[in-house]
């Protein structure tokens, strides 16, 4: 079974719902980790938004790389940030799709529904590239 990663900067939105949808969607195909460069704990509002659609991430600690102690097949970094800073790690092809980042373009926003309306855009981005993920994952 092909190990999959995606890496954010703070492990604690896009990348925690990319390995749920992950782990969701084709789970009994590919086992799916997630990781940061750095650690920022999970994100409340990313556990909810999940959570609406029946997928459960709240049991998702936020791990930096160094800490996936699985050969890893395929790494597909989420953010800018990590596809710049990603290290090389033997073994794996290392792709990018970027994603925007909920808490950064919600920083000044205070009514709840509308902070939730980018978090569900753009959990639903992130479940549309793991439901087209298949065709890359096979080239691996």
């Amino acid at each position: 079974m092909k190990n999959i990663l995606f890496l954010c900067t703070g492990n604690s939105c896009r990348s925690q719902m990319a390995e749920g949808w992950g782990k969701h969607l084709l789970g009994d195909q590919f086992q799916f980790f997630s990781a940061g460069t750095k650690k920022h704990g999970l994100n409340s509002r990313a556990v909810k938004v999940m959570s609406e659609v029946g997928v459960d991430i709240s049991g998702h600690e936020s791990n930096t790389l160094d800490e996936i102690k699985h050969s890893l097949d395929l790494i597909i970094t989420v953010c800018a940030d990590a596809d710049q800073n990603c290290p090389f790690v033997p073994g794996a092809k290392i792709i990018h799709h970027g994603f925007d980042d909920p808490p950064a373009l919600t920083h000044d926003m205070s009514d709840e529904e509308d902070i939730l309306i980018e978090y569900r855009r753009v959990r639903d981005e992130i479940k549309n590239m793991i439901e087209n993920l298949h065709s890359v994952i096979m080239e691996i």
